[in-house]
Parts: C-alpha cells; sequence; structure tokens
C-alpha cells in the first residue's frame, strides 16, 4: 500500500464515516484546539457536546489537514466503527453510567498496535493484509475506559528509524515545518497528537520512537521502565527493548492515558516486574509542587560539543532555568565510562529478524513469515533497504556480542543508579535530541535515546522550547526504576512553570468543518493570498501599473526596527514580474506577517517606495 493509495484509504475511509443525513448529529461550534482530556470530559458532562461530535469534528480536522491543504499524511486508516463506539458510549452516559476520565475521548494508536477494526501493517506493504482478530493489550485497555480507537497513525516502517517514512503511509511531516521531520518511529501519532486530530495517541519506543517525536512535537510522551507497560498485540522491534506508551500534549493526558494501560499482563513476562512496584496511580500523584526541594543532575556530555549543538543547548539551558525557580538544585553530574557502557549494548539488530519472525509464526494467516521475504519480495520502502539488509545478517540470536551486550546493559543500569544515588538525584536531565528536526531528505543526527532505552530505566519526553526558527526542542528527565509517577509530577510541575505548549501554524482552528479561506491583502499594486495552513502568500500584479510607473523591481523585506532588513521574496524586476509569484514564508516571515512586519519594497526610478503587508482586521 503505498503513500497514495493510503491517501485514497483515508478518503474513502471519511466518506464512510461521515454520518448520513437522517443519523448526522446537530453541528456545532465546540472548539477542540489543544483542549485536554479533563475539559473535553466536562463538556461532555455538561452537554456541550457529545462523543459523536467529538468524532465528527477530529475527523473534519483529518479531512482537511492530513491529506489536503498542509497534507500532514499522520494517518493510514480510520476506524470504519468510529461512530458506533461513540452512539454507545454516549447511550451509556445517558443512563448517568461512566467508565472513567476516558469515556467517549477519540484517541489515535501507532500502525503497529494490533486493532480489530483495521488492518496492523507496521508501515509496511509487506502486511497491507495482515488484520489479527484482537487488539493489542493496550488497546483494550482504552476501550474498557471508554476511549474511541479513531485511527492508525503512520510509522517508521517496522519501528527501525526515528524520521517517519513507510512502504504503507510515506512520509509525515512535521505540523510545526512542512519541510522537517516529526520525529520516529511513532511520529504519526506524535504529528497527529501535535495537530489536534485526536485527545492524545499511543506509541512505542525501543530508542527513543515516543520521546523524538515528543520532543520534535511540542508533547510529552513516557518511555517506562522496562516492564510497566504490555506489549501483547505490538509488532516487536526488540524483545528486550520494547515498550508502549502513550503521548500526548499535557502531562495531565498522559497520566490519564497511563492510568488506563499501564500494569501486568499475564501474556508478556516482562510485565512481572511491575507487580507490587508499578504506580497506583499517576493522575493522582500529580502535584505543581512536585520540584520543589527537588535536586536535578543535568548530564552535560549528552549536550554535545559541535556549533550544530549549540541550538538546542540553548533552549534546555533555558527550559533549565525554568526548573531552577521552580524550587529545584541543579547540577552538572556525569556518569564514569558512560560511553564505553553505551557502546554496542543496543540489542535491536541483535533480535529484531528472530523477534518478528515469532510474532509473524504466531499469527498463521500473517501474509509473510520473516524479514527475508520482506527483502525478497521488495516489500520495504527504498530509504530502509541498508539498514533492513544489515539487520537480516544476523546469524544466531544468542551470541558472543549478545551476552555482552547484556553484560553492559546491567551494568549500565548500576552506574546510572550510583549517580543518582551519589549526588542524591531525583532524575537526570538531558537533550533528548542534540540536533533540531531534520529537514525531510537529511539524516537526523544527534540522538540521545540510548541512555532510558539500554538501562532499562524510566525517561520523561518534556518540550524544552523552541529554537529561533520555530523547532520545537525536547529534553529527558530519566529515575530510578519505577519512579514514573514522579517523573509525571516533577514534569507537571515544570509544565504549570514553563507554559511550554504552543500549537503549530499548519493546522489552525477550522471554519465550519473546512479549513480556512486564504486571506486577501489588497495593494495598490496587486493582491495578495495569505493561506495559513501552509504558510503560502502568492501574489497577482497589475501589469498595466508596473510598467507605466518606471517600477525597476519590487521585492519583500522584513523590517528589522524601524528599518527594512534585507530583500528576500522577489515579485518584479526591469525584466517583468518573476515567473513564481507564489512562495512559502519562514517561522520569522509569518511572525512578521502577523505582526505586520512585512513591506512591499517598490524601487522606482525616482526613489523607494514602502508599502506594508497588513492582514485584515477580523470582522
Amino acid at each position: 500500500m503505498h503513500s497514495t493509495f493510503a491517501k485514497l484509504v483515508i478518503v474513502i475511509a471519511l466518506i464512510h464515516l461521515t454520518p448520513g443525513a437522517d443519523a448526522q448529529s446537530p453541528r456545532t461550534t465546540f472548539d477542540v484546539m489543544d483542549k485536554s482530556i479533563p475539559e473535553l470530559q466536562s463538556a461532555m458532562e455538561a452537554g456541550t457536546i457529545t462523543s459523536r461530535q467529538l468524532v465528527q469534528i477530529y475527523l473534519a480536522r483529518i479531512a482537511a489537514y492530513d491529506k489536503r491543504g498542509p497534507a500532514i499524511n499522520a494517518l493510514v486508516a480510520l476506524n470504519p466503527l468510529a461512530f458506533a463506539a461513540a452512539d454507545a458510549l454516549d447511550a451509556e452516559r445517558r443512563t448517568g453510567k461512566t467508565r472513567g476520565p476516558l469515556h467517549g475521548i477519540p484517541v489515535l494508536v501507532k500502525d503497529n498496535y494490533e486493532t480489530i477494526e483495521m488492518p496492523t501493517t507496521g508501515g509496511s506493504i509487506a502486511l497491507r493484509t495482515f488484520h489479527p482478530a484482537s487488539d493489542a493489550f493496550q488497546v483494550r485497555r482504552l476501550k474498557e475506559a471508554g476511549a474511541i480507537i479513531l485511527g492508525k497513525t503512520n510509522m517508521h516502517e517496522l519501528a527501525s528509524g526515528i524520521v517517519t517514512i513507510s512502504s504503507s503511509g510515506g512520509r509525515t511531516k512535521n505540523p510545526y515545518g512542512l519541510d522537517r521531520y516529526p520525529g520516529g518511529s511513532s511520529g504519526g501519532t506524535g504529528a497527529a497528537v501535535a495537530a489536534n486530530f485526536a485527545a492524545a495517541g499511543m506509541g512505542s519506543d525501543t530508542c527513543g520512537s515516543i520521546r523524538i517525536p515528543s520532543a520534535n512535537n511540542n508533547l510529552v510522551g513516557l518511555r517506562g521502565t522496562q516492564g510497566l507497560s504490555s506489549r501483547t498485540g505490538i509488532i516487536p522491534l526488540s524483545t528486550t527493548q520494547d515498550i508502549g506508551g502513550p503521548l500526548a500534549r499535557t502531562i495531565t493526558d498522559l497520566a490519564i492515558m497511563l492510568d488506563a494501560t499501564v500494569g501486568p499482563d499475564p501474556m508478556d513476562a516482562s510485565t512481572h516486574v511491575s507487580e507490587g512496584r508499578a504506580p497506583a496511580a499517576f493522575r493522582a500523584a500529580l502535584s505543581a509542587d512536585a520540584l520543589r526541594g527537588k535536586r536535578i543532575g543535568v548530564l552535560r556530555s549528552y549536550f554535545g560539543t559541535t556549533p550544530e549543538d549549540q541550538e538546542v543547548a540553548t533552549v534546555v539551558n533555558h527550559a533549565l532555568e525554568a526548573i531552577k525557580n521552580a524550587g529545584t538544585e541543579v547540577i552538572d553530574v556525569s556518569i564514569p565510562g558512560l560511553d564505553e557502557l553505551l557502546r554496542n549494548s543496543s540489542l535491536i539488530n541483535a533480535e529484531f529478524k528472530f523477534a518478528l519472525a515469532d510474532y509473524l509464526a504466531a499469527h498463521p494467516d500473517a501474509p509473510v513469515k520473516s524479514l527475508t521475504d520482506i527483502l525478497d519480495g521488495g516489500l520495504y520502502h527504498a530509504a530502509l533497504e541498508s539498514g533492513l539488509r544489515s539487520r537480516n545478517t544476523v546469524e544466531q540470536r544468542d551470541s558472543e556480542e549478545y551476552r555482552r551486550a547484556m553484560i553492559k546493559r546491567t551494568a549500565l543500569h548500576q552506574a546510572v543508579l550510583s549517580v543518582l544515588d551519589e549526588y542524591r538525584l531525583s532524575a537526570i536531565v538531558y537533550p533528548t535530541l542534540r540536533r533540531k528536526a531534520a529537514r525531510i531528505g537529511e539524516p537526523q543526527l544527534g540522538s540521545n535515546c540510548q541512555l532510558s532505552a539500554s538501562s532499562g530505566l524510566p525517561a520523561l519526553g518534556m518540550p524544552a522550547g523552541f529554537t529561533e526558527d520555530g523547532v520545537p526542542v525536547g529534553m529527558e528527565m530519566l529515575g530510578t526504576d519505577f519512579s514514573d509517577a514522579e517523573l509525571l509530577s516533577m514534569g507537571f510541575a515544570y509544565e504549570a512553570a514553563a507554559k511550554f505548549r504552543r500549537m503549530p501554524f499548519s493546522t489552525p482552528p477550522l471554519a465550519g468543518e473546512k479549513a480556512p479561506a486564504p486571506v486577501r491583502i489588497s495593494t495598490a499594486l496587486g493582491e495578495f493570498d495569505y493561506d495559513f495552513p501552509t504558510a503560502t502568500l502568492s501574489y497577482r500584479s497589475g501589469l498595466e501599473r508596473l510598467t507605466t510607473d518606471r517600477i525597476s523591481a519590487i521585492w519583500i523585506h522584513r523590517e528589522n526596527g524601524q528599518r527594512p532588513g534585507a530583500a528576500l521574496h522577489p515579485l518584479f524586476n526591469s525584466f517583468g514580474p518573476v515567473l513564481n509569484s507564489e512562495f512559502t514564508l519562514s517561522y520569522a516571515d509569518r511572525r512578521a506577517l502577523i505582526a505586520g512586519q512585512l513591506l512591499l519594497r517598490v524601487y522606482r526610478d525616482n526613489g523607494v517606495q514602502d508599502i506594508k503587508l497588513a492582514l485584515p482586521r477580523p470582522q
């Protein structure tokens, strides 16, 4: 199922999910933008909105922005039974029964979670017809809590990377920068939750696949203590390192999702270690004073030393000031021998082909049985070929290298605990990525994912802020075994102090059930149309005026204080109008336009004229 076909599937599903005239719920003006799960729940309790209407609103946003307009391309499937689920939950509410904070709340799940209503492709065309007859453990728990599975999100194929590209769904864009990656492998979930396509979403993390999309999309996400959450029904990458979990816009939403999904699973032996140790409740443990009196260590070796690393380091250092201001002592720390302990401690390469084969063998109807089948059939995206072939060369599951890696992991776990104990630390903080989200087509460098993944210790991914060009930056807070609830509580206090959430420009509120129409800016020398979701500005000139007024050039400039800055976009020169009269505004250009600081600079034979480009005032 290549990306064009995946888009067709979404369009057909949207048509199928649109309720008919006799079943259509009343239109509502309720605004879901950045509403938290408690806010949505309160609105349903008050009768302001129904679950059916929430589904309808989120589907309208998906229709407007996922395959059209900015074309985020975060979704690969929509649940054909979403409205039926919503109706059943609305009926339960009318009888006075609710299941908890997730009752009637639409959420999304990554396409490596098994779902009864939709196929589970893992991002691969090899599994395009793979449709297990049961839900993954955590999906079932979400449904029992009253959540509606609205659809499934694109992912880096077979979870084998951190930028989100797949033969099943194509490339997903970052809603904060349409030319950048959203991270991965849970990038579809990250982009969709950031874009308000649902209230929250599920991902999985083997080495950064929850935390990197959280960082790149201004979200929060937890890689829990190894064994906190079940992997049953999730296509594996590494049986030792895999863990599933949610991504959300707020710590409270994250806690609600975790309360619904964590816990021992008889079918997943790794979860047995959580019995008696897993938090009783995440949401109830949240405290706005959780940072007061704490000691936090800063792992400076994870900040990077190259000039390319400094942009992210600056943002994270600023976030550390917010942590200090919340009453926390922040000190620099190091972990002795860290580089050597991390080297060759990942088990992804050693376990992947065997874990995948075991999983497929447990499903007799799976269309392929091994990574070899996938490679021999050409059933993968070309961008993954080198990595998949390398991982397929491993000859045996148990090897000397594998045993050495397991020893290193135990030693790393103890080394981190020793530092936490020696310095009396509640957590260690460091950037999730030393480099900001890469542009599409370029490699993503600077991942710090391995410390949590190889030690098995929990790490909470949190927003740190934004670079000067508007790209989200994230950081991680790593703690001791089963300190997950304490990490969330400290994150809750940081969230209150930093107020880090900012909505992406590319998926604004709908006008009715459609994307807002372009805004017209009229000037004496032509008209401009500005499209907010794509940040494109198009120009139509009055040619007769340009040829008779002795104009030699027209450029767009951005004001620099009281003076015009450098020329940015050409519109006309002495040879005539520039061919490309439509261009995409950068983050700085967008801010300048909104602030009325873009200039149409007209160069005439007898001087220069400046005309401000100002968006019309809302009526």
